[in-house]
């Protein structure tokens, strides 16, 4: 019940296992490993998990220390994805705690299903073959039947050399040395892939040669980049995020929980042939995968940070039919998936925030050829796509939006008419108002004044579907029966799109059920456990037994917006607590579901029934809870900037500093002043 953590170098990706020394899902796209767990520890001959002692592990973004203690060994490991290598190396510190030399056997057992794959990677787990295994000194060398790609593994000493290896076999390569009493003995796993055997070797003996100055190179790396992020003018991003300045740390650690969540998924593989790209999952599945969904849930970060990267992204989905796949991969640029019914309105939010940020207005008037032959400007996109649930409209005047696959899932009951996406369609024609007055015109005071006309009509026939008196809402299902549908994406979706909408005793109701049947210490549920679909599944990321992490921040927004502002400010606690396993997961455990790690809702398991990957992409969503629920940060397309959240009730000293708004920069405090940062 535990989700190893995971690693990156921003082109090779792998996870740590259960013991102290073993790797997974070791993958350089086109190059793969698959989900092969390797590298597994051998100690005094016997495997060392098998003993059944406890590993600690602790994550930081440029590595993964374990240790423990086994037959009065202790071994203590530092993991790396050494910058610009497709490999991975473990450090490993042996250290005799007995009163008397003994000696050591320190092995490491070899596997190896690497294989290259050119096309695109439609499937969720990376590609794997079996390969032959061969052993040269301490290394060994897979290969797959094809030829196709070479994984080199072995032990180095600590001098830089290689092990002296007794084991001889091409699962087993094993030292053996007598240690002093209190003596530490340094060894350590390195393992590289490649497309053929001379740049797998060459990646694995420029580590070898100097594993320290690898594991320094990792934190210097990932220094330079977290910092970058925070500065203007930076050479790593087209842009970069405001400072927060707080004495609130639950607040701190939230903010850069989302910011390290973004970067986290920052690709600059060469083989993409978009350039950079931000993933959506790691490491264990969808490797090369960019989902609209997820990307939209980070939007206000992308636009702050990579505007470039955004641009090129939204430009590239217009380019494919978004009506029939739920993202793209990056080796070949083609679509991925079947359809999700959220991609008109993500790729709206898309729009608008980059539009918010940059006042980009070359944008709007960019043509771009639709799979179906129609070249459209940007803005027509935009105005296409608030209207797109014209196509799906019922007789109740609502979209169906489809069935489980297209919208959640794993929740059974949250299929055709839901009211998330509806709100949201009153939003997209509201925002493709405003982007028709930005791109001027003598006809875009009634094209405008025609959007918001339909967004007002529509706002009614969306609060049909709410259950008075409750808190939620309905589910409309094709022959007109209505289900109760107790879900976290209704609320939040709602409360973010249409919250003014509601009359006051709704917006009441609905954050009494959030915090009566949603919320927890430490995490949310996405489905109240009162609802009948509680039992259909327990994929944690949408049912009751946990929560997506996009679901919290945007919950919590959604309450701000709803006017309970005080429902937020006292969960911060809490979820910072969940903060202490890495980026957020693509799903935590609820604690009634599993008992929480130092007080922090767990990440969930990546194996069936879960199969919930150890990050995800839609960090950024806690960023925006920050900027936009707490600060109440508001831009329009025109660039002006307000701001009038919470965040005095919290801490009346916060600030934000260099918030970058279309070319201008500008400092935001507690009190809702803007102010123009000094140059």
């Amino acid at each position: 019940m535990i989700n190893p953590p995971g690693l990156t170098n921003h082109v090779t990706t792998a996870q740590v296992d259960h013991d102290v020394l073993a790797v997974r899902s070791l993958n350089v796209p086109p190059v793969s490993q698959g989900d092969c767990v390797t590298g597994q520890l051998y100690l005094g001959g016997r495997l060392a998990r098998s003993y059944g002692e406890p590993v600690e592990c602790r994550w930081r973004p440029d590595r993964v220390t374990r240790r423990t203690t086994i037959d009065g060994w202790r071994i203590e490991t530092t993991t790396v994805c050494p910058p610009g290598e497709p490999g991975v190396v473990v450090r490993a510190e042996v250290t005799n705690t007995a009163a008397h030399a003994r000696e050591l056997r320190f092995g490491a057992w070899i596997d190896s299903t690497v294989v290259r794959q050119d096309g695109p990677w439609l499937r969720a787990e990376p590609p794997q073959a079996a390969n032959t295994m061969t052993v040269a000194g301490a290394r060994r060398i897979g290969r797959p039947e094809d030829g196709s790609a070479v994984a080199v593994q072995g032990l180095v000493s600590g001098r830089g050399g290689e092990a002296a290896d007794v084991a001889g076999t091409p699962r087993l390569v094993e030292e053996r040395r007598e240690v002093a009493a209190g003596e530490t003995c340094v060894l350590a796993y390195v393992h590289t892939i490649g497309p053929d055997e001379a740049t797998a070797t060459a990646a694995y003996d420029r580590i070898a040669r100097d594993v320290a100055g690898a594991i320094e190179a990792s934190r210097a790396a990932w220094d330079a980049s977290l910092a970058a992020m925070f500065t203007p003018g930076n050479p790593e991003f087209g842009g970069c995020l405001p400072v927060l300045e707080t004495s609130d740390d639950a607040l701190r650690t939230l903010y850069w929980w989302g910011a390290l969540g973004v970067l986290w998924f920052r690709r600059d593989n060469p083989a993409s042939v978009l350039g950079r790209t931000y993933d959506t999952l790691m490491p264990r599945y969808w490797q090369t995968t960019t989902f609209i969904w997820d990307y939209s849930l980070s939007s206000t970060v992308h636009a702050l940070l990579d505007p470039g990267v955004m641009r090129r992204q939204i430009t590239h989905w217009v380019g494919l039919d978004i009506e029939r796949h739920f993202g793209t991969e990056w080796l070949t640029g083609g679509p991925v998936g079947y359809w999700y019914s959220v991609n008109h309105y993500a790729m709206t939010r898309l729009v608008a925030d980059y539009l918010r940020y940059h006042g980009d207005r070359d944008f709007l008037a960019e043509a771009v050829t639709t799979p179906s032959g129609e070249r459209r400007t940007m803005a027509e996109n935009v105005r296409a796509w608030a209207r797109a649930w014209h196509r799906i409209r019922s007789g109740s005047g609502l979209a169906d939006y489809g069935g489980i696959d297209n919208l959640l899932e794993c929740v059974s009951t949250y299929v055709h008419e839901v009211a998330s996406l509806n709100a949201a369609n009153v939003w997209c024609l509201r925002t493709a108002a405003e982007v028709a007055e930005l791109e001027g015109g003598a006809d875009a005071p009634a094209a405008a004044a025609q959007l918001r006309a339909e967004a007002d009509a529509l706002v009614p026939l969306v609060n049909a579907l709410y259950v008075d008196g409750a808190g939620y809402f309905h589910a409309r299902q094709p022959d007109g029966s209505l289900v109760e549908t107790r879900h976290a994406y209704d609320f939040a979706t709602v409360g973010t799109t249409i919250a003014a909408d509601l009359p006051a005793r709704q917006r009441r109701e609905m954050v009494e059920f959030f915090v009566r049947e949603l919320r927890t210490p430490s995490w949310m549920r996405a489905l109240s456990p009162w609802d009948e679909n509680a039992g259909y599944s327990v994929r944690a990321d949408h049912q009751w037994n946990g929560a997506y992490p996009a679901w919290p921040p945007d919950s919590a927004r959604a309450a701000i917006a709803l006017g309970r502002p005080e429902v937020v400010l006292e969960w911060l606690d809490g979820l910072a607590r969940s903060a202490n396993q890495g980026p957020p997961g693509q799903a935590h455990f609820v604690e009634e579901a599993v008992t929480p790690i130092d007080g922090g809702a767990r990440k969930t398991p990546p194996q069936l029934p879960y199969i919930i990957d150890w990050s995800c992409s839609s960090a950024g969503a806690w960023c925006e809870l920050v900027l936009r629920g707490i600060f109440g940060i508001e831009v329009s397309l025109e660039g002006t900037v307000t701001a009038g959240g919470c965040i005095a009730d919290l801490d009346p000293g916060a600030r934000l500093r260099g918030l970058v708004v279309q070319g201008r920069t500008y400092d935001v405090g507690a009190d809702g002043a803007v102010t123009a940062s000094p140059a």
